[in-house]
């Protein structure tokens, strides 16, 4: 029997008054957050909803998101986590596809007015029996920026009013589904990817342990969307389960983040690639970087493969070694990390975390046994989800014997540390030549003018395809796209170089951080 709230209720148990999330001048302690997620588990066991139901929960970097979490975790029943980003039709989507019984939505803003895109949804799906309105302030009267017919949808604060804060959570087994992730996975429909109590239960411990976290003590800084695996599993349920301090931010802003690790000691960092080159640049002369480097004491990377260069500069202004991982979805997400004990490896993601393997396998499952052959990664182990949910078709293609196929490419030294190349769908063929992004943007950060790259293929008469570069250059410094082809050509293989190059003041990013390739041509 194991239910995955008890990682809140353990912390509150122990540690009632140490402070669980932070967010400006609120201050949420364990035992606060554990009453109210009780409160959550009391409404919606009052409404009907019984154990195995799915409920979503559309929500930013706000208090309201654990504690709306863990509330469904204690009642039994499922959390279905929804990108704030979705337009109604693809929320509508969602809830249909997970079954959902219940929609809690937070208000938004007139810039993102999530909670009438939720409204639109939950009134077009007429399956979904229950629709609670996360408003900002809870004793407000009517939400903010939605449309007049919002006013009609029942706020939380008024249906939690009264509620018991004391609740006996419902006993689940390991096994039962917890979560359900919504992932493109390797191709296709988005679809969910049922993760168990113990799948992500078994993620924390071997998490806490790689970052040999102590019970409260650390302090995060938690910007990766908590909608998102990365997030709510390396950080919140993570840090819940240590009784970590979380200062929420609801929208990555990299002089936000420095002032927050500036002052209130924070000991975590966790974000992706990009996150952590917007960090670089926030470390300004009027910001006290040796007062933050004597805090921080882990630095985390994940989504797609850290640039060296990144790297070395947070190990040079920071004093900490950032440690990459990898996983998806699918894997609770962490599958590998970078082992703390040994000599940091730049550039790779590490080796399986405890108690997953990792192999390298060929189109049709067979294993790449030559060392330094390229192959894409599988993963077995107790963080494999038990498959797509309703879909038995799609988990059968890449689920088999217990091995789950990723879609990513990578390589392996001759100490088992794992390499990521590229996505199997990014890989650009060039000529006939198999060309990998990544390594191409590695080279490009390495010159003096460029601060960050991105690669793709694009349609060519003669080749299939061509290699095309976007890059953003560092404050103050002047490239041409005619020097940087020029630069490229010296640098790499013919087939490699890209022949086309466009510098860009920015590039398109998902909510989670990750560059948007897709929308690159």
């Amino acid at each position: 029997m194991l239910n995955l709230s008890i990682l809140l209720e353990d912390s509150a148990r122990t540690y009632p008054n140490r402070d669980a999330l932070v967010l400006g001048p609120t201050r949420l302690t364990y035992a606060q957050v554990d009453a109210a997620a009780n409160q959550v588990a009391n409404l919606l066991v009052e409404r009907g909803i019984q154990p195995g139901d799915k409920v979503a929960l559309s929500c930013p970097n706000l208090p309201q998101f654990p504690i709306v979490y863990y509330g469904v975790l204690k009642a039994g029943a499922v959390v279905v986590p929804l990108n704030v980003l979705l337009k109604p039709r693809e929320i509508a989507y969602h809830l249909r596809d997970a079954d959902v019984k219940a929609y809690f939505c937070f208000e938004g803003t007139p810039e993102l007015p999530m909670g009438a895109a939720g409204w639109a949804a939950f009134n077009e799906v007429k399956e979904v029996e229950h629709f609670f309105l996360m408003t900002a302030d809870p004793a407000a009267p009517s939400p903010v920026g939605g449309a007049p017919s919002l006013e009609e949808a029942e706020t939380l604060g008024s249906a939690l009013a009264g509620r018991s804060p004391v609740f006996d959570p419902v006993v689940t087994e390991a096994t039962d589904t917890a979560i359900i992730l919504y992932t493109s996975g390797t191709t296709g429909q988005a679809k969910g990817a049922e993760l168990s109590h113990a799948n992500t239960m078994m993620n924390v411990f071997a998490c806490n342990r790689m970052f040999n976290t102590r019970p409260a003590t650390d302090s995060h800084v938690l910007c990766l969307p908590l909608f998102h695996t990365y997030g709510a599993t390396v950080q919140m349920h993570a840090g819940f389960a240590m009784a970590a301090t979380l200062h929420l931010v609801p929208r990555f802003n990299a002089a936000e983040v420095v002032r927050l690790m500036d002052t209130e000691e924070i000991t975590f960092f966790a974000g992706v690639p990009t996150m952590w080159w917007a960090l670089l640049g926030a470390l300004t002369d009027d910001v006290d970087v040796d007062r933050i480097a004597r805090n921080l004491r882990v630095g985390v990377s994940g989504g797609s493969s850290l640039p060296v260069e990144i790297i070395t500069q947070v190990r040079e202004r920071l004093h900490v070694q950032v440690l990459e991982g990898y996983g998806l979805s699918e894997t609770s997400p962490v599958a590998t990390f970078s082992d703390p004990d040994q000599e940091p490896r730049p550039g790779s993601i590490g080796v399986p975390i405890w108690g997953v393997a990792v192999k390298l396998i060929n189109d049709d499952w067979s294993e790449v046994t030559e060392l330094g052959e390229i192959g894409e990664i599988a993963v077995k182990g107790h963080n494999i989800m038990k498959g797509y949910y309703n879909r038995p078709e799609a988990t059968a293609e890449v689920i088999r014997n217990g091995w789950f196929r990723t879609g990513d490419l990578a390589r392996r030294d001759a100490d088992g540390f794992y390499y990521v190349v590229d996505r199997s769908k990014d890989m650009i063929i060039r000529g006939g030549f198999n060309v990998y992004p990544r390594e191409i943007e590695e080279v490009l950060m390495t010159h003096p003018a460029i601060s960050l790259a991105a690669v793709v293929g694009v349609p060519h008469e003669s080749h299939g395809e061509e290699v095309k570069a976007f890059v953003i250059l560092k404050p103050g410094a002047a490239a041409t796209p005619e020097e940087l082809v020029a630069w490229g050509r010296e640098q790499m293989a013919g087939h490699k170089y890209p022949r086309i190059v466009g510098i860009v003041e920015s590039l398109p990013m998902t909510a989670t951080g990750k560059i948007l390739k897709r929308e690159l041509s």
